[in-house]
């Protein structure tokens, strides 16, 4: 073991949304670098599988069966995480969920709860932690956030509402925090994943959908929280494809936003339909509790899909916008 890997050694990792995807991979590679590990999420029997592999690579770990979008429920999981640990070193935010749809004809209380878990979720979890952070004066809290904390998703507003809210929510408390020097607030930009949260998602566009490739191993997240663990930074990203979608939206934000909307639409007008579903917004899904969902593409292809899909993306927005200016 190196001297970074002894850096977690001992270590208590709080990861909310760990029954699956990237909080299942998260879990598994804290755990293999020695760290005390506190799982949460509304699947209990999804946690214990969880538990039981942590335990197996030879560390301790418990399980928490936590709705983040009760307060009070997250304030348990941080006074039971601090109980089991001792102490609570690192907390990782990442319980999330996805609606997509047309703004008017999605529900309302589904945007409402695309909101609660994916903003409000992550403030229920740096509400409940800070107090033992600053107790103990030191602390690390990572955000998972995604791309889409740059890049906007037409037709899922709430989503997008959510994750453009956890960027202001981050340097908000950063700036709040500038007296506590070794009290870090660390976010996280990873690309499309392969997990199975397309599969979870709440879906009233009235078809099939799936992630655009190119999609990343969700194992990419889980080292990349390692690495942050054991040196903070404000900010990483992951995937090739996530620099370019905010550099994209950065640099051209209008002609951008209609491209992606236009992609989305041509798919969609394609796609098997299938009814209208609320997923597991309000109450977990009986399925989908690996890492992984299936959408990987084959290694000998990814490459070329990324190159194709930037030359593709950045000519049509170079085009537009001399387009615009002739």
């Amino acid at each position: 073991m190196n001297g970074l890997e002894k850096q977690l050694q001992g270590k208590t990792v709080v990861i909310t949304g760990a029954s699956s995807g990237a909080g299942r991979a998260i879990a598994l590679a804290f755990a293999q670098n020695g760290a005390t590990i506190v799982i949460a999420a509304r699947r209990e029997a999804a946690l214990n599988e969880i538990v039981a592999a942590c335990e197996a690579l030879g560390t301790k770990a418990k399980a928490v069966v936590t709705d983040v979008t009760d307060a009070a429920a997250v304030q348990q999981l941080a006074k039971e995480a601090a109980a089991f640990g001792g102490k609570i070193d690192i907390w990782i935010n990442n319980a999330g969920v996805l609606a997509a749809g047309t703004f008017e004809q999605t529900p309302i209380e589904i945007h409402d709860q695309v909101i609660r878990t994916n903003l409000l979720g992550y403030l229920h979890g740096a509400h409940a932690v800070l107090p033992y952070f600053k107790h103990q004066q030191y602390g690390i809290l990572i955000n998972n956030i995604s791309v889409g904390g740059w890049f906007p998703t037409p037709y899922a507003v709430g989503y997008s509402a959510s994750k453009f809210g956890l960027r202001g929510f981050s340097e908000s408390l950063r700036g709040e925090l500038h007296q506590w020097p070794y009290i870090h607030i660390c976010d996280v930009f990873p690309a499309f994943l392969d997990t199975p949260g397309i599969q979870h998602a709440a879906n009233y566009t009235g078809h099939h959908i799936k992630p655009a490739p190119p999609v990343y191993d969700p194992m990419r997240v889980a080292r990349t929280m390692v690495a942050l663990a054991q040196n903070p930074k404000k900010a990483a990203t992951v995937g090739s494809a996530a620099t370019f979608l905010k550099w994209a939206h950065f640099l051209f934000p209008g002609i951008s936003r209609r491209m992606t909307a236009g992609t989305m639409e041509a798919y969609l007008k394609n796609a098997p339909t299938i009814p209208a579903t609320d997923g597991n917004l309000f109450k977990p899904v009986d399925y989908g509790a690996s890492i992984y969902g299936g959408w990987s593409t084959p290694i000998s292809q990814k490459k070329k899909i990324i190159g194709a899909a930037i030359i593709g993306l950045a000519a049509g927005l170079i085009l537009l916008s001399r387009s615009k200016e002739a």
